[in-house]
């Protein structure tokens, strides 16, 4: 098995963005939807975006917003990847397709596959998104997904280990998880995250 993906999300500042890279991140989100104590705008997400080397994806997310709205952001922020993380259909995803990004779908529902919408990456969310409550990964209920998947919701690293191995996920998103206060990220906890992500 190729090394775990990993997605730190909710970054603000150059300081988040230079510890998520330092500490090894296949991925960086910067939140344009709206009513999030980590929402940037798109020059503020533009100027971080710049300080990502070409190896790290950069991510928009976004939740409800109309497909116009979602392609302004991502164009005027240079964002290489977009998340859509609401009731967006499979149109959605043929629109924003075009573009070359790469595409990620963030739910809450029991999924069975990765790409069911044509997305590139599936992001299994916690029922409550952004709560910091996990899954209930250990339970029968929970099945992992096929395909290219990231586990998120409740993840720290304290307990992202035992979840990976839990799920045989195939990435792992944190935000809440590796802050010190609501917004605010650690540079400490973006580290020790990443480390036991990996084992």
């Amino acid at each position: 098995m190729s090394e775990l993906f990993v997605k730190i999300c909710g970054l603000k500042t150059g300081h988040d963005v230079g510890a998520a890279v330092a500490a090894g991140a296949d991925a960086v989100g910067f939140v344009f939807a709206q009513g999030s104590p980590r929402t940037v705008d798109a020059a503020t997400a533009r100027a971080l975006a710049a300080q990502v080397p070409d190896s790290v994806l950069t991510v928009g997310v976004f939740r409800g917003q109309p497909v116009e709205e979602v392609r302004r952001f991502a164009e005027e922020s240079g964002v290489r990847g977009v998340q859509l993380h609401g009731d967006e259909g499979p149109e959605f995803y043929e629109a924003l397709r075009a573009e070359g990004r790469t595409l990620l779908r963030a739910t809450a529902e029991h999924v069975k596959r990765c790409g069911e919408y044509g997305e590139d990456l599936l992001l299994l969310d916690a029922p409550d998104p952004g709560s910091g409550k996990p899954w209930n990964w250990g339970s029968a209920e929970f099945t992992a997904p096929e395909g290219r998947w990231l586990l998120a919701g409740g993840l720290t690293p304290g307990n992202v280990r035992e979840a990976v191995e839990a799920t045989g996920a195939w990435g792992v998103d944190v935000s809440s998880g590796v802050e010190r206060e609501r917004g605010v990220k650690d540079p400490a906890l973006i580290r020790a995250f990443v480390e036991a992500a990996r084992g």
